[in-house]
């Protein structure tokens, strides 16, 4: 699966409407029911945000992230919102999912690093794209989250 991914790269106003319904459908499904976690979803990030969604063969979203802007959210970009459908996690599609994402970071912000709150049990998964943890655990929305950033030296070039 993960070597037959497409990818596109999108401003919200530039979805179909139905490729965005699957999207924030895909978002949903995994951050609110499966995780368990109300809380709005789509937020005010995702205006200003560049939006990745991943397509297998067949089109449907089966992956996707969000890169919010520095200034946004951090003085660094952001990747977020981080998400893989479970019929496509341990595919190898989550990596490509985060490789592509700090591809465009450093392409469209050359010379910074990057900045996420992270499910804490992810360090490890982020930890192999270069990230490390900084500060403490935390509870975001009743899940633990650590706070993990990769410097602009360790960023891929673009």
């Amino acid at each position: 699966m993960s070597g037959g991914i497409g990818w596109r790269w999108q401003r919200l106003d530039g979805f179909a409407p139905l490729t965005l319904f699957a999207y924030l459908r895909l978002r949903s499904d995994v951050f609110v029911v499966e995780q368990d976690c109300v809380y709005p979803d789509p937020d005010d990030f995702d205006p200003v945000s560049w939006h990745l969604t991943g397509h297998d063969a067949e089109g449907r979203v089966v992956a996707a992230l969000r890169l919010v802007p520095p200034g946004a959210k951090h003085a660094e970009p952001s990747l977020g919102r981080v998400v893989v459908a479970p019929h496509a996690r341990g595919t190898g599609a989550g990596h490509l999912l985060v490789a592509e994402g700090l591809r465009k970071a450093a392409e469209l912000y050359p010379g910074l690093g990057n900045r996420i709150s992270a499910q804490a049990h992810l360090q490890r998964f982020y930890g192999r794209h270069g990230f490390r943890p900084h500060g403490e655990e935390y509870l975001e929305d009743g899940i633990p989250h650590i706070e993990m950033a990769i410097d602009a030296e360790r960023m891929p070039r673009p």
